[in-house]
């Protein structure tokens, strides 16, 4: 398998104004920064996105800005997946209209579906689509794991299922997908305390909400292990980790916006239901930030690896 999409990818997180309305200004903001830390592509309307909180057409409005915004600057991933199969279909299909790269199809949630059902949806999806499909696993919120065996089949039978972003948590297999399994499917790890070992590991990249708030430091790290310095990558690691674990030590998409507006970058509060960070979070995530050691004045003048998606 040639693989085109890989580096690091940022979850992009969704500004909301006062009133709870999309704000789109600070969303091209955050694009921005993303890029400018060195970022290999952006990922819009995920889970760091509040995609749960979105409604289909927040979802497009959204997707249509970051691909505007972006410019082929770098490949954006446009998450489509939905609890029914034609709604999956209508904004998958409505975002390859709309240009994106690579389309990141989650299995369908709240119904507790089989493993059957679940392969079906997928391959029903793909198959009214052009793009390269992005698997995203994240049996945590929807019920159903795609083993490796699984994904194996499915990438093999499916041309344009190219990727997989595992959101398992389940290190061994991660392992699996990465050794056994990469001549038919390239794997991201959607789980940031496991940047650093995944990428070791050999995946073909990573997906991180926390590449909001700390891109280039991420970047330093997936940049230093590419060229071959796993000592240099590892102390920058362990720079950054506990930035990155005081926000997954928290409620996640609080923390993200939380530290955006730590460092100056305001991007609202989440919506309800989901809760602002308290003031004691605030102020412990405020001190691991403040004890980041930064890189360089000029962040990472482009991205990790050259990235040209597309086509199946």
């Amino acid at each position: 398998m040639t693989s085109n999409l890989s580096g690091v990818l940022t979850a992009l997180t969704t500004p909301f104004d006062a009133s709870g309305a999309l704000d789109v200004d600070a969303l091209k903001r955050v694009v921005d920064r993303s890029i400018a830390g060195g970022v290999d592509g952006v990922v819009a309307a995920g889970s760091t996105g509040e995609v749960g909180a979105l409604s289909s057409e927040e979802r497009l409005t959204l997707i249509e800005t970051v691909i505007k915004h972006t410019a082929g600057r770098v490949p954006v991933i446009a998450h489509t997946g939905a609890t029914s199969t034609a709604e999956a279909i209508r904004l998958s299909r409505a975002a390859q209209d709309l240009g994106a790269d690579v389309l990141m199809l989650v299995t369908p949630y709240y119904e507790p579906l089989s493993v059957d059902e679940t392969v079906a949806y997928i391959k029903e999806v793909a198959a009214a689509v052009d793009l390269p499909i992005m698997l995203y696993n994240i049996p945590a919120v929807t019920g159903v794991n795609l083993d490796p065996a699984t994904v194996r089949a499915l990438a093999t039978e499916v041309e344009n299922i190219r990727y997989i972003k595992d959101s398992s948590a389940n290190w061994e297999q991660a392992l699996q997908l990465i050794h056994h399994h990469s001549d038919v499917i390239g794997t991201f790890i959607g789980w940031d305390a496991y940047l650093y070992s995944a990428l070791v590991e050999g995946a073909a990249g990573v997906m991180a909400g926390t590449a909001n708030v700390v891109p280039g430091e991420i970047v330093a790290v997936a940049r230093a292990i590419r060229e071959g310095d796993l000592s240099g990558a590892l102390a920058q690691w362990k720079t950054v980790y506990p930035a990155i674990d005081a926000m997954l030590s928290v409620p996640f998409i609080s923390a993200v916006k939380a530290g955006l507006d730590i460092l100056g970058e305001p991007v609202g509060v989440p919506r309800a239901p989901t809760a602002p960070l308290d003031a004691a979070a605030i102020e412990s995530l405020r001190g691991a930030l403040g004890r980041l050691t930064p890189v360089t004045a000029g962040q990472p003048e482009k991205p990790l690896a050259a990235s040209t998606v597309g086509g199946n």
